[in-house]
Formats: structure tokens, sequence, C-alpha cells
């Protein structure tokens, strides 16, 4: 794969994630849960962003 398609794929990815970051802070959940999600988020960006769309705040 070449540098320009693997810089697209990660501009995709941080977007994905800045945006489930924020979907999380706007969500009506408690302050402690979501700074936990956006903890897992940032620590684990594959496994917290699968969690996230399965288990997280809705």
């Amino acid at each position: 794969m070449g540098i320009e398609i693997t810089g697209i794929l990660g501009l995709v990815w941080l977007l994905i994630i800045i945006w489930a970051i924020i979907r999380t802070a706007q969500s009506p959940a408690g302050p402690v849960v979501k700074v936990l999600w956006i903890l897992i988020l940032l620590f684990l960006p594959l496994l917290g962003l699968i969690a996230w769309l399965l288990l997280g705040p809705k």
C-alpha cells in the first residue's frame, strides 16, 4: 500500500475516533461514564471503538 492510501486511511480512522468521542461527550450518560468511554477510545482505539459501537452510551 502506498503512503497516500495509508495516510488517507489513518485520517479516516482519526475522524471516526474523534466522532465517537464527540458523540460520547454529548450523550446523556453521567460524567464518570463519559470519561471512562473517552479514555477507552483514546488508549484502546480499535477495541474501544468496537465496544463503544456495541455497548456505549446511546
